[in-house]
């Protein structure tokens, strides 16, 4: 099975199996859209990349306690590749995994997992209620509020940016592109 490469329809299917929660499906689809968006960029595989997206918080529901430690045997279960593996325990970072995001796919899913929930929350406060004209200044006059979106870290999301030698501000915008590009499927094109 070493060289099982998992497509999209399979990491939903396995996603599904792990977690009934619309809202954090939702998040594996706006952290899928955003590493397919940064793979594109940096010229990587984006269907691997999507699939790490996909699947990074595939222990979260059924063990929010060992979050990105029981990623590990499920993934290993259900034949996902060691590098696959290596980049959700690493999203977990100084959080709750001691794996250090080395590749840069790890690094790109260690910033933005936040930064996309960040985002969504901007979105949902907006009177369009849409991604789709969202601009980086609205994300950065939210960003000053620590009070909210408190959960979004954004600590790590600037410690991330710096892994990846980029700009705060590239990041966002980056993330915001990610983001657009599946805001129907999302559930944030909202009312343009």
């Amino acid at each position: 099975m070493s060289d099982f490469k998992p497509d999209r329809k399979y990491a939903v299917k396995v996603f599904r199996e792990y977690n009934e929660s619309e809202n954090l499906f939702k998040h594996a689809l706006a952290v899928e859209a955003v590493m397919r968006h940064f793979a594109a960029l940096f010229g990587e595989d984006e269907d691997k990349w999507g699939v790490v997206g996909l699947v990074h918080d595939i222990d979260y529901e059924k063990y929010p306690d060992k979050h990105c430690t029981m990623a590990r045997q499920i993934l290993h279960d259900k034949g996902f590749p060691e590098d696959y593996i290596h980049a959700v325990q690493s999203h977990g970072w100084g959080l709750c995994s001691d794996v250090e995001p080395s590749e840069r796919m790890e690094k790109v899913l260690y910033t933005i997992d936040e930064l996309t929930g960040l985002i969504t929350a901007v979105v949902l406060m907006r009177p369009s209620r849409s991604v789709l004209d969202l601009k980086l200044s609205s994300v950065k006059k939210k960003w000053k509020q620590k009070s909210f979106a408190a959960g979004a870290n954004r600590e790590v999301i600037m410690a991330g940016a710096q892994m990846l030698g980029m700009e705060l501000d590239e990041v966002i915008e980056h993330t915001i592109g990610g983001m657009q590009a599946a805001a129907k499927e999302l559930g944030l094109a909202g009312e343009i």
